[in-house]
Formats: structure tokens, sequence, C-alpha cells
């Protein structure tokens, strides 16, 4: 778990080895400490597997060891607006060995977030979305 950081480069913020409770809180808090920094940039996300045989809905519903459901909605509508002022794109990437359904599972739209999303099972297609978000 580490961001790694470049000037004007996209962010890296790997969560992928965290339960993905937790890697769902760790992904705010840190795109939290990018929005305060009131600058532009775009963040490609390394995600684990989201739980089989759970959408999206059951999983932001499940019991979570950390932080619940309800404090990381309350999280995103906090830092929501420095994403729609600051973010140029968030690149969401799931592990390359799940089915892509599963790999859907990870990806929320533009509207929850704030900024443009997408979702891919390659890092490098993910990197070269978000390097050419920031350029533009």
């Amino acid at each position: 778990m580490d961001i790694q950081e470049t000037a004007q480069a996209p962010r890296e913020i790997d969560a992928s080895g965290l339960p993905m409770d937790r890697a769902q809180a760790f992904v705010l808090d840190e795109l939290r400490a990018l929005t305060e920094r009131a600058e532009p940039f775009a963040a490609i996300l390394l995600m684990p597997a989201p739980p089989q045989g759970r959408t999206p809905a059951a999983s932001a519903s499940a019991p979570t060891s950390g932080t619940s459901a309800a404090d990381r909605v309350r999280t995103l509508k906090q830092i929501r607006p420095g994403l729609t002022a600051h973010c140029r794109g968030l690149a969401f990437v799931a592990p390359p060995d799940i089915p892509a359904e599963r790999a859907e599972a990870i990806h929320s739209g533009e509207q929850l977030w704030g900024c443009p999303t997408t979702a891919t099972r390659d890092v490098t297609a993910a990197r070269a979305w978000a390097e050419a978000r920031v350029r533009d």
C-alpha cells in the first residue's frame, strides 16, 4: 500500500492486498489527501478482487472490519466536491486473473465520484488513460 508520486504524473494507489472494505477506506483516505492539495490529479486505483457472488450493492451493505459502508459513503460525500474540482480521472484496476463480470464490480461511474472514471484489468491501459487525463 503506497502512493507513487511524480510531478504531473498520475498517482498510483495500491490497495490490491487488502480486503475490499479496507481497500475502499484506504482509497478514500488517499483521495482525500490528494483533494486537499487542491491541485489537478489523476489516480490509478489497484483494487482487490470483489467478493465472489456479491453485487456491488450487497458488498456495500456487508459487515466490515474497520469502517462501515455508511462511513465510506459519508467520506465520499465529503470529498466529492474536491474530486469534481481537482480530479481529472480515476482508473480502477481489477486483478487480471478474475472474470470480466467481477472486474466490473469494482467500477463506479462519474456520477458517484464526481470525475471521469474507467475500469480495466490491464494496469498498462489504466496508466495510459490516466496519463492522457492529466495532459488534457
